[in-house]
């Protein structure tokens, strides 16, 4: 497995690495073999096959592309037997695959703008959906009773969601509380938000 990152990152003899696939089950082999090709889909594809060959991941992916103004986005549809393994604690192995995925493309092509989005079979949108039902339901208990609710604590990318939503109603509005990467989200009435932000800033000056 240290051949195949020192391989995908730089570092190290390529000539003693390790090539995936040669047992795997019907996956192409030598895969590694492929990672200084700089187009961008493939490396995704090589890539990510090898990465999941190591882990021990029965999964096939469905890779396309779009041009977009900026560069590109790159969607990866992961479906198969251990999908299930990718969906558990809120997508986190599906996030963490895709943020993997970032980082090396960004080292393989650093002059290239490209979005690398990973789903499976819906799970983004379903995602995505219940998010933003929550977050109604609380905007509509802040504006019946005037007091502030809290969103569970969420990573950045869900957080940008919820703000993002919420930002089209002037009656509210959202900011992020708390420390590390997973924060809760503060929804309050816009009419109250000299006195609310106040109340948030004496909160955290007490805590430091």
């Amino acid at each position: 497995m240290s051949g195949f990152f020192s391989k995908l990152f730089g570092g190290g003899s390529s000539g003693n690495s390790e090539k995936p696939g040669a047992e795997g089950g019907g996956r192409r082999a030598d895969r590694s073999d492929s990672i200084g090709n700089r187009d961008p889909r493939a490396l995704v594809e090589d890539t990510l096959y090898g990465v999941l060959e190591r882990a021990g991941l029965e999964l096939d992916a469905h890779i396309t592309e779009e041009k977009t103004a900026e560069g590109m986005d790159i969607f990866v549809d992961l479906t198969g037997p251990d999908e299930e393994s990718l969906t558990e604690k809120d997508g986190a192995l599906l996030d963490a695959l895709q943020l993997f995925m970032k980082r090396a493309l960004q080292h393989q092509v650093p002059d290239e703008r490209i979005e690398v989005i990973f789903d499976s079979n819906g799970f983004r949108d379903e995602s995505t959906k219940s998010l933003v039902e929550m977050a109604d339901r609380l905007k509509d208990e802040v504006l019946e009773t005037g007091k502030s609710q809290y969103m569970r604590p969420l990573g950045a990318k869900d957080r940008k969601t919820v703000h993002q939503h919420l930002a089209g109603d002037e009656r509210v509005r959202s900011r992020s509380i708390g420390n590390g990467l997973f924060k809760k989200i503060k929804i309050y009435a816009a009419k109250n938000a000299s006195r609310e932000e106040a109340d948030d800033r004496e909160e955290a000056a007490e805590t430091i």
